[in-house]
């Protein structure tokens, strides 16, 4: 199921007499397969909306969802995987006693195990001669890593995300059918270093018995054809038929192929008529080998447009998102969490994160609590909001369907309420200045490049320089008495109804006890003031660590 289905046989080979092959190979002589640095925004716009139909799914209205990267104001992404977190136990498992860099690389692990099923974008823009109105533009993408040559790619599926994706209606054939492939910098070096020197083999086993099939079912029809006949080999689409075309021109000296959106068409050609086609400009074997190289680059294409566009990239819990795009479209991620942080800033120079703008807001105006996206929005869209009717008015693109993408679109749209919000709480009782996203942007800047960061040692990242010190309560320190062998797990459950605490031996008998929320700090240190066995106080590093008091001794 994962691998190319080409489904041939005598039963759907057609073959017509006459005509005159065409000196190209058809519809990729598109400018989907020209480097998207030498073109146009319209151009490389056009190029991947040719490959959404190359991989059967519906074109969004690719074309003006690329240029509008261009000309957009934020951006909203939203990714699902097919999972989130390896089931590491131990020190591996993240914690909130975990620095950034600790919380970096045990996530870092997950990343590499796990991959991108879908890619959900919503490009805002502003309406000319509108005030304060947008237009989303948003579109689903389906992706499956690149199988192609010397590329075939390893991930694993988490049974809690699939049934995740299975709740949210998944469609899991446009995945691993029709996914639209991808490959980041290094996969791409290696695959054109191959390509490029004649190095390219067809590695699948079931890739290679398909081949052979079709080479058998050419060359049967071969000795009967006559020259300018042609059969067409339907079922043989996307990028992947680009392995077709390479083995049979090397095996069969008298055919041609092209390649057009319903599959390979392959034709009877003299030697002299195969000679002039591949030296003919738009054919040469160096420009057909470029045109492989591209194809196979597919969604990575529209990934080099987004960082080329610079910008704002809007999320909701945008970490994971953040990481998997360095990932699997820029790089393998380094070992250093400083060189990731810098590699991020310098593809997305500014990225906010919903989660985290929210959250502050959501406090100091007493709204009741969210506990997710389309929660937050459907209160900013309520009487709750104070600034609702002076708010942005956001409308749906024509071709785009309403749920198209949904995330992303309340990502965008959510973003832009908050920063009307926010304008509004600076104003106070003055009149609010016309509103625009330039001016939404300096009200966001103490959030910009700060995304939020789940159970870990701080609860931000800081993207554009040095993380914050942590804002957490402060770390109790719990000596167990008379309780010989106690575990941290025997730990956890002792304080488990007080609130969610991450426990960590410190020696011995000691423990230390950390959570997010004070109140939960404050409950234990009043329950456990006089307990028999357990001696709770909050930790001193110059009383309590274990350093100190060797030194002292």
């Amino acid at each position: 199921m994962l691998g190319s289905s080409y489904g041939l046989g005598p039963s759907v080979v057609q073959v017509e007499r006459g005509g005159l092959a065409c000196p190209c190979v058809g519809s990729l002589c598109s400018p989907f397969l020209t480097s998207p640095g030498l073109l146009s925004t319209k151009k490389v716009s056009q190029n991947f909306c040719h490959l959404q139909r190359l991989q059967h799914q519906e074109p969004c209205d690719g074309l003006r969802l690329g240029t509008l990267v261009f000309l957009a104001s934020p951006a909203g992404l939203d990714i699902e995987f097919t999972g989130l977190r390896s089931n590491l136990s131990g020190p591996q498992q993240i914690s909130l006693f975990d620095l950034p860099s600790e919380w970096y690389l045990k996530t870092r692990q997950s990343v590499q195990q796990f991959t991108i099923c879908q890619i959900g974008l919503s490009v805002f823009s502003s309406i000319e001669g509108e005030s304060n109105k947008y237009v989303a533009h948003s579109c689903n993408f389906f992706l499956f890593p690149t199988t192609f040559g010397i590329l075939d790619s390893e991930f694993s599926f988490q049974a809690s995300s699939v049934q995740f994706l299975n709740q949210y209606g998944f469609d899991y054939n446009k995945f691993l059918k029709n996914g639209i492939p991808y490959m980041n910098e290094e996969q791409e070096k290696k695959i054109k270093h191959n390509i490029l020197t004649g190095n390219w083999r067809v590695r699948s086993s079931l890739d290679k018995d398909q081949i052979k099939a079709v080479i058998d079912e050419v060359t049967r029809w071969l000795d009967l054809a006559e020259e300018g006949d042609w059969m067409a080999l339907p079922g043989v689409t996307g990028f992947q038929a680009f392995e077709v075309q390479l083995v049979l021109r090397k095996a069969l000296p008298d055919i041609w192929t092209v390649m057009k959106d319903e599959g390979v068409t392959v034709k009877k050609v003299s030697k002299q008529h195969r000679w002039y086609l591949e030296n003919t400009s738009c054919d040469r074997e160096s420009c057909w080998k470029e045109k492989i190289l591209l194809s196979a680059r597919g969604f990575s294409v529209f990934f080099q447009m987004l960082v080329k566009a610079q910008k704002p990239l809007v999320g909701h819990n945008m970490m994971m998102d953040l990481l998997h795009l360095h990932e699997k479209f820029f790089r393998p991620l380094p070992e250093s969490y400083d060189e990731f942080k810098l590699n991020i800033h310098n593809l997305f120079p500014v990225l906010i994160d919903t989660k985290n703008v929210t959250k502050d807001i959501w406090k100091e105006l007493n709204f009741p609590r969210a506990s997710n996206l389309s929660e937050v929005y459907e209160f900013l869209n309520s009487d709750l909001n104070p600034a609702k009717n002076s708010g942005p008015v956001i409308i749906h693109a024509r071709r785009c369907e309403k749920y198209a993408a949904y995330d992303a679109f309340l990502c965008g749209s959510v973003l832009l309420k908050v920063a009307h919000l926010l304008l509004w709480r600076v104003h106070g009782a003055l009149p609010i200045p016309e509103p625009s996203f330039p001016l939404y942007l300096d009200v966001l800047a103490p959030y910009v490049n700060q995304v939020n960061l789940i159970r870990a040692g701080v609860p931000t990242i800081n993207f554009s320089g040095p993380d914050y010190p942590s804002i957490r309560p402060p770390i109790l320190v719990v000596t167990v008495r008379r309780w010989p062998g106690v575990s941290e797990q025997q730990v956890y459950h002792e304080f488990q109804n007080l609130g969610k605490f991450d426990v960590r031996r410190l020696v011995g008998s000691q423990f230390l006890l950390l959570t997010n929320k004070f109140k939960d700090t404050r409950s234990i240190l009043k329950e456990y003031r006089c307990h028999p066995t357990l001696q709770v106080s909050v930790y001193r590093y110059w009383r309590h660590s274990p350093n100190v008091s060797c030194l002292l001794q």
